[in-house]
């Protein structure tokens, strides 16, 4: 019995350290994320989705006729970035036109090259005109690649580790326990 009160303590101790010691998680690693959404510029309605690791970063520009409208022809996508700090210039990556499904999408691979917030500048040409939409997001580190499933599967794996663990030496006190009672009813007869 005060062996298993130890083992608790430790394991209440141990949780209660991690807990205190974590840091908080800014990192977005995951699938794209919309920075704007359903935006009506240029006849269109708009949403701009990122993935913004450093290095190569990604945006998804998803267009929409408006209702009871098409879309124009000849639109132009254009993504400007730049860091909120202004220690760099503009720059402005011309979006490639896909057509997937039916839905008309444009897409921009742009460079990153710090952890920080940058600037960025959503511009359609059209027939119509110039149209501009601002937003920001945080350049983030990429994942760990083929590692990311390992790293997210460890404390699902550490968990049933533990359970079986804890199964084996129930099921092993037991037997002993059920070997301990055969042994003192056989010492009776």
């Amino acid at each position: 019995m005060l062996n298993r009160s130890i083992s608790t303590a430790r394991t209440l101790a141990t949780a209660a350290l991690a807990l205190l010691l974590a840091l908080p998680a800014r990192a977005h690693n995951g699938p794209p994320f919309p920075i704007i959404e359903n935006r009506r510029m240029a006849g269109c309605v708009i949403s701009l989705w990122t993935h913004p690791d450093i290095g190569t970063g990604t945006f998804f520009v998803l267009v929409d006729p408006s209702p009871g409208g098409r879309i124009p022809d000849g639109l132009k996508v254009e993504i400007g970035i730049q860091p909120e700090s202004e220690r760099l210039a503009e720059v402005v990556y011309p979006a490639v036109r896909e057509d997937s499904r039916g839905q008309v999408e444009y897409n921009v691979s742009a460079q990153f090259d710090r952890d920080e917030f940058y600037r960025v500048r959503l511009v359609l040409r059209s027939s119509q005109g110039t149209e501009e939409a601002l937003s920001r997001v945080e350049a983030t580190p990429p994942g760990y690649g083929r590692w990311d499933l390992l790293l997210y599967l460890f404390p699902f794996l550490a968990v049933g580790f533990l359970w079986f663990r804890g199964m084996s030496r129930r099921r092993r006190y037991k037997k002993e326990q059920e070997l301990a009672g055969r042994t003192m009813s056989a010492r009776r007869v």
